[in-house]
């Protein structure tokens, strides 16, 4: 029997989403740990996808097999072991050839700046202190982004994938100036590895004047190579919304809701 486990986490302490061999404390070990002290034996944990330590999913899809249906509640349960900073929203049961990876139609991340120094924000928002941005540059830049097909050029590593091409369905900057903030919002079919944090630190070279709009539209048609490309800070990227043709997901994380208002 198969089942999806709609869930949200705080990355902050964590090395990420995906176990790795002599890397602990990823968010799939943990839960593959507590899912084994449940229910007795192994349990493996597949996950929608990949995100980075220190990057946040306010919306996460995950899934696992078991041979029988729980005799408990499994969310309750669950919800109980797992720390703070991880909790399940929602369990399905679905089809056997239904993957929470390869079936989802749609990706979204959003991605928090502020550049005046709140402790509220530390932890969910980057800081980039006394920035001067020319935001309409910016939302130049990110319609170049709404634009492309082919990332290889905002892609950490390209050669990992047989091809580098996303399809964009929405992709917008949102800017307060009073409260020092902004919020860049994009949806795809998928997302390469290290895809959005190049794009925002693309996005703040164009926003500062350290490149031009029409330097960075050439790089994003790998017209020309920008050899030193430094990710945007993890902390401040959310994956908040996945969408499935056969599966509602009701919205249930209350943090992107609060850094959202006045980024709308």
């Amino acid at each position: 029997m198969r089942y999806f486990l709609h869930i949200s986490y705080d990355g902050s302490n964590y090395r990420g989403w995906q176990r790795q061999k002599d890397i602990p404390n990823t968010i799939q070990e943990v839960i593959e740990q507590k899912l084994s002290q449940i229910f007795k034996e192994a349990v493996t944990v597949y996950g929608c996808g990949r995100t980075d330590a220190g990057v946040h999913a306010s919306q996460y899809v995950m899934q696992i097999n078991l041979d029988e249906a729980p005799e408990f509640d499994l969310k309750f349960r669950l919800n109980k072991n797992l720390p703070d900073d991880i909790v399940v929203f929602e369990i399905f049961e679905v089809e056997e050839n239904q993957n929470c990876r390869y079936n989802a139609t749609s990706r979204t991340y959003d991605y928090f700046i502020h550049w005046k120094k709140d402790p509220v924000l530390m932890r969910y928002s980057s800081f980039y202190e006394d920035l001067t941005l020319d935001f309409d540059l910016m939302r130049k830049a990110s319609a170049l982004i709404y634009e492309t097909s082919d990332f290889r050029s905002v892609c950490k590593q390209p050669d990992l994938y047989d091809n580098t091409l996303c399809r964009i369905s929405y992709c917008e900057l949102f800017v307060n100036e009073e409260q020092g903030r902004l919020r860049f919002t994009i949806t795809s079919n998928r997302f390469l590895r290290g895809m959005i944090r190049l794009c925002i630190f693309f996005l703040l070279e164009v926003g500062t004047g350290r490149l031009s709009l029409d330097e960075f539209e050439r790089i994003l048609k790998q017209e020309r190579e920008l050899k030193e490309k430094v990710p945007a800070f993890p902390n401040g990227l959310f994956l908040s919304k996945i969408e499935y043709p056969f599966l509602e997901l009701r919205d249930a994380h209350q943090l992107i809701r609060m850094l959202k208002v006045g980024l709308e």
